[in-house]
């Protein structure tokens, strides 16, 4: 089944799974109704099936996560950020292609 490799993200797992995680770790943050984000959504489930093992895929829906989208002050979706040892180390914003999603995980591996 496609996607079962991502990670859905709550603010009750999101320390343990991301912050406190010892991968580098993709967040997609999205939302149903946002055209980009479903354009974007195969290609998170294809990373997170590709990179399983080296880096963790996650994705978190804004509308059921208010609490986590402000803390990291999420103002436009999709925004996919990568952490690493708790941290955010890069951010994108708006749609992208697989191969500049990769390579962002690839430089923090």
């Amino acid at each position: 089944m496609a996607g079962e490799k991502v990670t859905i993200l709550t603010k009750d797992n999101f320390e343990q799974e991301v912050l406190n995680s010892d991968n580098v770790v993709m967040v997609d943050f999205w939302a149903p109704w946002c055209g980009p984000c479903r354009a974007v959504g195969p290609i998170i489930d294809e990373l997170a099936e590709e990179y399983d093992g080296k880096a963790k895929v996650a994705k978190l829906n804004v509308d059921d996560e208010g609490e986590v989208t402000e803390k990291f002050r999420i103002m436009n979706i999709p925004t996919i950020m990568v952490f690493k040892n708790g941290e955010v180390v890069e951010k994108l914003i708006g749609a992208r292609s697989k191969s500049e999603l990769a390579s962002a995980i690839d430089k923090h591996l």
